[in-house]
C-alpha cells in the first residue's frame, strides 16, 4: 500500500505565502505524475498544479504566477509554495500521486492524500 501525508496548511493574511509538503511511503517503485488539488466549501474538487516525474509542470490559470510546484524524486515528495495568496485561495488542498508503479507488480495505481486546510484571510 501506498500512503500519502500532507503538511504546511493553515491561515495566513492574505499576501502572504505558504509551502505545502506531501510525502508517499510505501512499496513504491515509481511515480510518474504527482500533483496538488484543492476543494473549497460547496465547490468540485479542482487541479491546482500537477508535475511529472522529468519536471514538466501544469497549473491552473487562478494560480500562475503565483504558486511553484516541485518535487523530489528519490524521496517521492512534493512541495506546493504558495504566494500572494488571495482569500478565494481558501479551501482543503488534496495530494495526488498518479501513475504509480508499485514493487514487485505490474499494478498502476492512483492515490491521495487526506488533505491539508489553507485558510486566507481578507
Amino acid at each position: 500500500q501506498v500512503q500519502l501525508v500532507e503538511s504546511g496548511g493553515g491561515l495566513v493574511q492574505a499576501g502572504g505565502s505558504l509551502r505545502l509538503s506531501c510525502a508517499a511511503s510505501g512499496s513504491i517503485f515509481r511515480i510518474n505524475r504527482m500533483g496538488w488539488y484543492r476543494q473549497a466549501p460547496g465547490k468540485q474538487r479542482e487541479l491546482v498544479a500537477v508535475i511529472t516525474r522529468e519536471g514538466s509542470t501544469d497549473y491552473a490559470d487562478a494560480v500562475k504566477g503565483r504558486f511553484t510546484i516541485s518535487r523530489d524524486n528519490p524521496k517521492n515528495t512534493v512541495y506546493l509554495q504558495m504566494n500572494s495568496l488571495k482569500p478565494e485561495d481558501t479551501a482543503v488542498y488534496y495530494c495526488h500521486a498518479g501513475g504509480v508503479n508499485l514493487v514487485s507488480t505490474s499494478i498502476v495505481s492512483t492515490y491521495w492524500g487526506q488533505g491539508t486546510q489553507v485558510s486566507v484571510s481578507a
